[in-house]
């Protein structure tokens, strides 16, 4: 899979120069860490040999929450000032959490299989979504007009090179990163998520509370995408109820390209990050060839294919 994007990459730098400027550089490190955040929560269910595929939603959701609480001329809340973007991440931030709490709730004491839950918690906060959208007098209109407090917090220069911002939010996800990796292998928790995904019987025997570790990764999920909305909401400047629609799509990949295993107990943070970077490498390549937007759901269906079909290949000749 490496060595196909690797020559993919080539040849698009090749037939397209500017796909090697400065500015398209730091278009593809920007794009990388704001899908960073989503990609990571997804692979802690997916290194419990599960999924979550409210993911996309949960993002929304927190986007539109935090959106119709900095937002000047407020429509959802008349007359409701611009509140502090702290409070807004607050707000967004425990909804996300209430998701993944539900999530590991009823994948740890039900024993239901993730996609069923997930499923389910999809559709639910996409309703949520569509109700709170026409709450008040916006009846379902597009949130613009964030307050500058709000975007500046996420989109204000970090650096600059060749007279190109690198936004600020680059520097909160390489922060998320690291705390992400700290917790994955330097805390009992993290060898608790491990021992879970590898053998969930062998994990129970050995001491470890399952049901606890398995809520706490859905709400850690949703701790991340609850970051990930509230940092779409800013760059993007205006948030309406497709927002954070098939990002779970976009993370799975990146997981599984970054060596996520579904079998389950196998992954790592670096993994992760490398595969949410080949991503957006490759597809902000194919948008410099004018390929057809259509088109990239179509490729990105085939590369979580063939990625599985490979993971599942290799744990099959290991057993």
């Amino acid at each position: 899979m490496y060595i196909i994007i690797a020559l993919t990459v080539i040849f698009i730098a090749i037939k397209v120069p500017a796909y090697r400027s400065v500015g398209s550089i730091i278009n593809i490190v920007s794009l990388t860490a704001s899908r960073l955040p989503i990609a990571l929560g997804v692979g802690g269910c997916i290194v419990l040999a599960g999924t979550d595929i409210s993911a996309g939603r949960a993002v929304g959701l927190a986007a539109v929450i935090a959106a119709s609480l900095t937002i000047a001329g407020n429509k959802i809340f008349p007359g409701l000032e611009p509140m502090s973007p702290i409070i807004a991440l607050g707000a967004a931030v425990a909804a996300t959490c209430c998701i993944g709490l539900v999530n590991g709730i009823f994948v740890s004491k039900f024993k239901l299989h993730p996609f069923i839950v997930t499923l389910s918690t999809q559709l639910i906060t996409y309703g949520v979504i569509l109700i709170y959208m026409k709450m008040g007098t916006n009846n379902g209109q597009t949130l613009s007009g964030l307050s500058e407090s709000y975007r500046s917090m996420i989109t204000a220069p970090l650096f600059t090179i060749n007279n190109t911002a690198v936004p600020m939010y680059v520097l909160y996800a390489v922060i998320l990163t690291a705390v992400m990796w700290v917790i994955w292998n330097k805390t009992t928790f993290g060898k608790n998520m491990f021992a879970v995904g590898s053998n969930e019987e062998a994990a129970l025997v050995s001491g470890v509370n399952v049901s606890r570790t398995i809520i706490m990764v859905f709400i850690m999920a949703g701790f991340m995408y609850g970051l990930t909305g509230f940092i779409d909401g800013a760059r993007i400047a205006s948030v309406n109820a497709n927002t954070g629609l098939n990002y779970e799509a976009d993370a799975i990949a990146a997981c599984v390209i970054g060596g996520v295993s579904f079998v389950g107990g196998t992954g790592k943070i670096s993994g992760v990050v490398v595969g949410v970077l080949l991503l957006q490498v490759i597809f902000t390549g194919l948008n410099f060839l004018s390929v057809d937007p259509n088109l990239l759901y179509i490729i990105k269906g085939l590369i979580i294919l063939v990625a599985c079909a490979i993971d599942m290949r290799k744990y099959l000749v290991k057993k």
